[in-house]
């Protein structure tokens, strides 16, 4: 098999990893739109590496704006083979605290008025989600953390929600019974995405605060994720270099690789031939082998 090529998906503040040898800022259009940003492109040994702000530097983009099927497009085109997304969320559980990670394994999505998509009428896909992180990566991203000196939760399901406001209490109740761990704005449509771009991702959820199902306590305001932004920023830097260093030279097949050959449903002669245009990254290989 050929080598790993990381897309990292920074969340708030996490906008850049030190370390990547050699890296330039690269442009990359999209027929999706505008990505967040410009993706810093390097090495790390034998790892290539393409770091995308998922908020833009700065922070310039509110997650309901986020345009995720332009990011994950471009990371296909810049030969991603597999994408290590990093979030900022609260807690929904006591003990997963401020300054612990969360290796999530399932979401809810309850966003709304995303596109969450690359196919629709004119090519019709349906991948499954049913296990929607890569085992393979996330257990990685689990070492990876431990060794950074994070506080490190295997599995957990991520409830997203629409934003940009924090949740209401009872949200935060609902969700608590629900059997959810942690909750973030940006988890999806992001992993559904990348699942139809056949890139195997895994999601570290770096816990900022309680939400608002504590009785007795204030709500989280931004004031409190930013206190805890920056040293969360700090294990998450020493998290990805660990991970990245981790990695053996020669990387192992994945069924997510191949996962939209049970997903095509369209018959050929059926196929907008603007829409294929469009899917010529993150689906091109697919098409092809269905010719």
């Amino acid at each position: 098999m050929s080598g790993w090529t990381i897309g990292i998906i920074g969340g708030s503040g996490l906008y850049d990893v030190e370390g990547i040898e050699g890296g330039e800022w690269v442009d990359v259009a999209s027929p999706w739109g505008a990505p967040s940003d410009a993706c810093f492109v390097g090495q790390v040994g034998h790892v290539r590496v393409v770091f995308l702000p998922r908020h833009g530097r700065g922070h310039r983009i509110s997650p309901s704006e986020l345009n995720a099927r332009a990011n994950v497009d471009v990371l296909k085109r810049l030969g991603v083979t597999d994408v290590l997304a990093v979030s900022s969320v609260g807690s929904l559980v006591e003990d997963r605290p401020p300054g612990s990670f969360t290796i999530a394994d399932q979401f809810i999505d309850r966003t709304k008025g995303r596109p969450s998509s690359f196919f629709g009428t004119g090519m019709v896909a349906h991948v499954s989600m049913a296990d929607p992180v890569c085992p393979r990566l996330s257990a990685l991203a689990v070492d990876a953390a431990r060794a950074a000196g994070a506080e490190t939760h295997v599995g957990g399901t991520y409830l997203a929600m629409e934003g940009p406001q924090f949740s209401t209490r009872a949200e935060s109740h609902l969700y608590r019974n629900w059997g959810c761990q942690i909750i973030g704005m940006t988890g999806m449509p992001e992993a559904k995405l990348a699942r139809e771009a056949e890139l195997p991702y895994a999601l570290v959820g770096m816990v900022t605060d309680y939400d608002c199902w504590r009785e007795g306590e204030e709500a989280v305001d931004v004031a409190q994720v930013i206190a805890q932004l920056s040293a969360n920023a700090v294990k998450a830097r020493a998290m990805v270099m660990h991970l990245l260093h981790s990695l053996p030279e020669e990387r192992p097949a994945s069924p997510i690789n191949t996962c939209l050959d049970a997903a095509l449903i369209t018959a050929p002669a059926a196929r907008d031939p603007e829409i294929l245009a469009r899917l010529d990254a993150v689906a091109g290989r697919a098409l092809r082998a269905a010719e």
